[in-house]
């Protein structure tokens, strides 16, 4: 499971150039995720790429920034940091055993669609977006590829949501998010849970921030465990 390109496919950036082995990528500066240079092979001049990439993200008014992960070359990240580039939110993967069925949601009616309705998106954003602005955009890249969006609702209001990606026989887990006043109710168990069941895929991923380690231990809870991980390198 190459997690790198996964989640390069199942974030995917509406703007997207190849540049001798990497893949730079930019959404209105909305996340990281989809606006770094994903790394995938050795340039034949490093300096030139790292040019490149800085000019890319120069001329769109962002700060360049690297996604290392397993797919990185070696000792780019020595040189990003040699350069002055910053570690930013180191992030760990997790990996639902394959094979292990899904357990039942916990009593709770989670409502399923296929694309995301604007409760969803209401909810999603109004915990996870941390940009200001940038609304437009983050629903443009989360509608980018087909994918499941699980909430479970009450009085017309989705208090938890998730987002299931069926990719090569996994399921990537995505935008996971619970309003502040409906937290320790079990409400993202149920949440994952519909999407591992109505994913029915042999196998699932996420990955969250290393710090999180009240979402680690949710996930850890429903069978998941860390199997690898990835940062940013931001100048």
């Amino acid at each position: 499971m190459n997690v790198d390109l996964l989640v390069h496919q199942a974030w995917p950036a509406y703007e997207q150039h190849e540049h001798d082995g990497w893949v730079l990528r930019y959404a209105g500066g909305v996340t990281k995720r989809a606006n770094s240079v994903l790394p995938l092979g050795v340039p034949a001049d490093l300096g030139a790429a790292v040019a490149a990439a800085e000019a890319f993200y120069g001329e769109r008014g962002q700060r360049c920034a690297f996604s290392i992960g397993t797919s990185a070359p070696a000792g780019l990240d020595a040189e990003l940091e040699r350069r002055g580039y910053d570690l930013v939110d180191p992030t760990v993967v997790m990996t639902l055993a394959q094979g292990r069925a899904p357990a039942a949601a916990p009593g709770r009616a989670v409502r399923v669609e296929e694309r995301p309705w604007p409760g969803w998106l209401e909810t999603w954003w109004s915990v996870d977006g941390r940009y200001g602005g940038g609304f437009e955009e983050a629903e443009r890249i989360c509608t980018g590829v087909p994918a499941l969006y699980a909430a479970v609702e009450e009085d017309g209001v989705a208090l938890a949501v998730g987002r299931g990606v069926p990719q090569d026989g996994a399921l990537g887990v995505y935008c996971m998010a619970t309003r502040p006043e409906a937290r320790r109710r079990g409400l993202a168990r149920a949440v994952l849970r519909a999407l591992l069941r109505e994913g029915g895929a042999p196998s699932a991923y996420l990955v969250t921030t290393r710090a999180n380690a009240a979402a680690q231990a949710v996930y850890r809870g429903e069978g998941f465990e860390i199997t690898g991980g990835y940062h940013y390198r931001v100048r």
